[in-house]
C-alpha cells in the first residue's frame, strides 16, 4: 500500500486553502447585508411608532382642551360647533340621545349625545362620544 506524501508548503508559492474564496466573500457580505436590513426595518417601525404616539398625544390633549372648555349643561343646547386649537380642527356635535328606551315625558332629566371629534393635519383623527344629561325645560 502506497501512501501519499504530506503535503509540505513552500513559502512564495500560492495555494487554494490561504484566503477566502470568491463564494465565502459574498457569503459574509450578503449575511451583513441582510442584517443590516433587518435592523433598518425595526428602527424605521419604531420611527413610525412613535410618531403616531406623538400624534395621540397632541390629539388625546385637544380633544381634553375642548371637552373642558364645553358649556354647563343650561347652556349646552341641540348645536354644532367647530374650531380650531393647536393647529388640529375640532367638532362637537350636540343630538338628543338616539334610544327608544328613554321616555322624553319622565323625569327631570333628558340625556344628549355629544361626539367631540378632533382631526390633525396630517388626516389623523379622535372621537369622544358621550353622553351628558340636560334638565328639561319647565321641569
Amino acid at each position: 500500500m502506497s501512501r501519499a506524501a504530506p503535503c509540505s508548503r513552500v513559502a512564495g508559492s500560492s495555494s487554494s486553502a490561504a484566503g477566502f474564496t470568491l463564494i465565502e466573500a459574498l457569503v459574509a457580505v450578503a449575511v451583513a447585508v441582510i442584517s443590516l436590513s433587518a435592523i433598518a426595518s425595526l428602527i424605521a417601525g419604531n420611527i413610525r411608532g412613535a410618531g403616531r404616539i406623538t400624534q395621540h398625544l397632541s390629539l388625546s390633549a385637544t380633544l381634553r382642551a375642548v371637552e373642558a372648555a364645553l358649556p354647563e349643561r343650561a347652556s349646552l343646547g341641540v348645536d354644532n360647533l367647530a374650531g380650531d386649537m393647536h393647529g388640529e380642527a375640532w367638532t362637537v356635535d350636540v343630538v338628543p340621545f338616539p334610544n327608544d328606551a328613554v321616555n322624553p315625558r319622565a323625569g327631570l332629566w333628558t340625556p344628549q349625545e355629544i361626539v367631540i371629534a378632533v382631526q390633525s393635519p396630517s388626516g389623523g383623527e379622535l372621537r369622544l362620544e358621550t353622553i351628558r344629561l340636560t334638565k328639561r325645560a319647565g321641569g
